[in-house]
């Protein structure tokens, strides 16, 4: 399997993963499946965020179970609601979405006890990137998840996929998310040091841009290197919506309205600019 061969987008089938679909995410670490939600189910995933966002901006909710809530300025200077943490346990549409059946082939990627991490971790993230001077999120610099293992007292990282569901189409020109293919594979050393985490912005000739219409659904690896790319158009044009939810194994870890703030969120402020 060469190169070229990293834009291969697949089908995901109502029960099991093809061979070549493990093939390829053993080798590369990501896969991408088109079509994974309607167009009527992006819909309502839309709208169910605009609502969420509503309520959130009402009640001016800082946390959801210890995880920050982060808010943007629209281009008229409203607040909104950029990354949203626990998204299906506070709307409905979201809810009913990742309870579907149909996650369960890629649960297959950690084998038995794979879970979607819904109560665990920052649950399920809805992502709203735009690239506007009162926007918070407008890129993200290198990183793996690897560190969170580290900050939970867990001597080895291990492996968490997350699992994304696209909003709106995410060209190139939007900027979105670049990975390094292949790098889950390296050693502990590289993993920790290989760039300097979350403010090194600059392209990588190895790197491989996922392009997604809305509806499809990618997976990666999270100890993977990647980063979100700052969008070459502005203002609305610019603008990405997707949600992210971990498959995660290993003791359930539920958070609640009293968990602490993770120490790996204390340091937000230097991202996401």
């Amino acid at each position: 399997m060469g190169i070229s061969e990293l834009t291969t987008r697949f089908v995901l089938g109502p029960q099991h993963l093809t061979v070549e679909q493990r093939r390829f995410f053993e080798r590369w670490g990501f896969l991408h499946f088109e079509g994974f939600a309607t167009p009527a189910e992006v819909d309502e995933l839309t709208r169910g965020m605009h609502e969420l966002e509503a309520r959130l901006v009402a009640e001016r909710r800082a946390y959801v179970n210890g995880i920050p809530v982060r808010y943007g300025r629209d281009p008229e200077g409203k607040p909104m609601v950029q990354r949203f943490p626990f998204s299906s346990l506070l709307s409905p549409a979201f809810e009913r979405f990742v309870s579907s059946e149909r996650f369960a082939p890629v649960l297959e990627l950690l084998g038995e006890g794979a879970r979607l991490g819904v109560r665990e971790k920052d649950g399920v993230v809805v992502n709203h990137w735009v690239n506007d001077s009162g926007s918070r999120y407008r890129q993200l610099g290198w990183h793996t998840d690897s560190p969170r293992d580290i900050f939970l007292h867990r001597r080895l990282p291990g492996p968490m996929l997350n699992v994304g569901v696209y909003l709106d189409d995410s060209p190139r020109a939007k900027g979105g998310l670049r990975i390094i293919p292949g790098s889950h594979h390296q050693g502990l050393w590289s993993t920790l040091f290989g760039k300097l985490y979350f403010l090194d912005n600059r392209p990588d000739p190895r790197e491989h841009a996922i392009e997604a219409k809305a509806g499809d659904l990618t997976i990666h690896d999270g100890r993977l290197w990647h980063r979100v790319a700052r969008a070459e158009l502005s203002g609305a044009a610019s603008r990405r919506r997707l949600f992210y939810v971990p498959i995660i194994d290993g003791p359930y870890e539920p958070k609640h309205e009293d968990s602490p703030v993770p120490l790996y969120h204390r340091f937000d402020w230097i991202i996401g600019g």
